[in-house]
């Protein structure tokens, strides 16, 4: 049985911003979310989460609706400890209750187990972490034998006490019916004039309640953003993370510092990735798929073979083997490339299917459109699907042939191996084979005069 209870009351002064502390992302998604999946991720049957709110509650209670936690409200910010009291009539008496901060979005379920494992019906566990520069940590404080008898502050330190590289990260596992106990008696006689949680140390110590340490992997996972600096400092930790998962899983990145993923990318063998490249949501890149410069790919599915040129954007498409796409190409949701489309520069896309072997290759929009295989669509040709009101479809059959700057104004069809004179305004269907040219006819005037300035 485990309750975990996640302080996320916090203003963050720091950050100099309106929105809460916890919400800020890391890697586009929120430091709150960043821990709850982490504790989603924990293998505890009977599980209670418990997120302690304070300021902008409202804004942190809507962006965790439906994660199935249990919102608590801190109404005055009076420490840690007193932010832990207010769970306290949630708590199961049975429980083991681990303690988290939303502030801490890089700590591991690896770690997060490891100091479970410590804890137990009689046994607290810490996790502590040795730095070379403690400043602004709480220190731990162990007798001749090692074991640990308290915590004390950075404020409330002596100069000797300051010398100690081992400290506290916050993050502790505590039996309930101890934490029932304890919390009530504690004191915010201290520099701070707060209630520290890091007091039930002592408290353990006197009752005879072993303590146990563990310690992450690494110092960066236990790392806390209080500033802007520090919210940049954790994005970079997480994205070469994230930048050295792909490396040695065989993806080529140009340059693993210039790459950022915001969500989740499944990669084939020999997946090559230019600069800049910027990944959300859930992405697939097929074998030998090619993502150029400064691209930008957003919840999408590119099969083997294909090539994404420099300065692109993708958004919810879908693109078969063998494609090319850009440089400077947007597809927008709904799109489908078949095998072997292109998709070339300046060209934007909207609920489209273009089919196998087709192509778009310049200067184009085409929006809600059904697009058949091997077809070829000139420069500047758009498809007008809005009536500003309501959306209407072009069909495109097979092997047609639209002229450049042509304007095909849907509800239309352009029948199989058709073709559109450069130029014209296809209102109405065209019919398979049939050359339809819909523009006005060309006149030419002779002695006409250009209008020229006049001298001031």
């Amino acid at each position: 049985m485990l309750d975990v209870v996640i302080l996320a009351a916090g203003k963050g002064t720091r950050m100099n911003s309106n929105l809460p502390k916890v919400l800020h992302s890391i890697a586009g998604k929120p430091m709150l979310h960043h821990v709850l999946d982490t504790v989603d991720h924990l293998s505890a049957g009977d599980l209670q989460k418990l997120v302690v709110v304070g300021h902008g509650a409202e804004q942190v209670e809507a962006s965790i609706s439906g994660r199935n936690c249990q919102c608590v409200t801190q109404a005055q910010q009076l420490g840690t400890g007193h932010a832990v009291q207010q769970v306290l009539p949630q708590l199961r008496d049975d429980a083991l209750v681990l303690i988290l901060y939303a502030d801490v979005p890089l700590i591991t379920p690896e770690s997060l187990t490891g100091l479970l494992e410590c804890a137990g019906p009689d046994t607290m566990g810490l996790l502590t972490v040795n730095l070379l520069n403690p400043t602004g940590y709480g220190r731990i404080l162990r007798n001749d034998a090692g074991d640990v008898i308290a915590i004390v502050e950075e404020k409330d330190a002596s100069a000797e006490q300051k010398q100690i590289g081992e400290v506290n990260t916050g993050i502790m596992a505590v039996p309930a019916k101890k934490l029932i106990q304890w919390l009530p008696e504690l004191s915010n006689d201290n520099a701070q004039g707060e209630y520290y949680l890091t007091d039930i140390i002592a408290k353990a110590r006197q009752a005879g309640t072993a303590i146990q340490v563990f310690q992450p992997a690494s110092a960066e996972e236990v790392e806390g953003v209080n500033n802007r600096r520090q919210q940049a400092k954790l994005e970079r930790i997480y994205q070469q993370a994230q930048a050295d998962a792909l490396l040695d899983r065989g993806v080529y990145l140009a340059d693993p510092s210039r790459f950022d993923c915001r969500g989740e990318l499944i990669a084939g063998r020999d997946v090559e990735i230019d600069i800049n490249v910027v990944i959300e949501g859930k992405v697939e890149l097929g074998d030998k798929v090619k993502i150029g410069p400064n691209c930008v790919i957003s919840n999408s599915v590119i099969a083997a073979n294909s090539e994404i040129k420099a300065n692109s954007i993708l958004e919810d498409a879908v693109v078969a083997e063998g494609c090319v796409i850009g440089p400077y190409a947007r597809l927008r949701p709904g799109t489908v490339l078949k095998n072997g489309a292109k998709v070339g520069n300046f060209v934007e896309t909207k609920k489209a299917v273009i089919g196998e072997g087709s192509k778009v290759n310049h200067l184009s929009y085409i929006g809600d459109c059904e697009m058949g295989a091997r077809v070829n669509v000139g420069a500047g040709t758009i498809t007008c699907n809005y009536d500003g009101v309501n959306k209407f479809t072009t069909t495109i059959g097979d092997d047609v042939f639209v002229g450049s700057n042509s304007a095909l104004v849907a509800p239309v069809t352009l029948g199989d191996t058709s073709t559109v004179g450069a130029g014209s305004v296809v209102t109405r269907d065209v019919a398979a084979d049939e050359l339809t040219v819909a523009r006005a006819r060309q006149r030419s005037i002779t002695g006409w005069l250009r209008p020229v300035k006049q001298p001031k």
